[in-house]
């Protein structure tokens, strides 16, 4: 498929999933999940504006780092009616995301670093959860990955990280 001239101000499902590397089928469930819209002609056939290019990148990067679509949609719903978002609308939605990111990093770090080793979950299974986690400390915070768990005492988890 050609891409679509520049100054086109509508585009085709066809023509946007083109450009943007998304399925149509995906476009259609982005506009039934109320992420983008479109309009429909005489013949009924959809038509989205060219700034849904934007949108939809902003939905795939969004979805990449593990946003729920029920954040991105709220985001969505920020920007403004009737005219294109500025590049100062979506300097704003990324700010929004700022903290939650910054803890998804230190997550995935810790992930990335630890995995091989004892994580902190309490379940005994490594020689070493007996040096790191004694008589299974960490079991009395609650299930799970408790070293991994960004939203701990970040104090308390960091001493647990530091003595193995």
């Amino acid at each position: 498929m050609d891409m679509p001239n520049w100054k086109v101000k509508e585009l085709t499902p066809g023509e946007l999933s083109e450009r943007s590397g998304v399925a149509v089928s995906a476009l259609h469930f982005y506009e039934r999940e109320g992420l983008i819209t479109s309009r429909r002609t005489s013949g009924n056939q959809r038509r989205y504006h060219r700034e849904t290019l934007r949108r939809v990148a902003f939905i795939r990067i969004s979805q990449r780092v593990g946003i729920p679509l029920s954040e991105i949609r709220g985001a969505l719903h920020t920007l403004p009616e009737g005219r294109t978002p500025t590049r100062r609308d979506w300097a704003r939605l990324s700010t929004m995301w700022r903290t939650d990111l910054d803890e998804r990093i230190t997550q995935l770090t810790r992930l990335r670093d630890n995995l091989t080793g004892c994580i902190g979950c309490g379940c005994l299974s490594l020689a070493s959860c007996t040096l790191v986690n004694p008589h299974d400390r960490l079991g009395e915070r609650g299930p799970g990955a408790q070293v991994l768990d960004v939203h701990l005492n970040h104090a308390d988890t960091m001493q647990v990280e530091g003595s193995g």
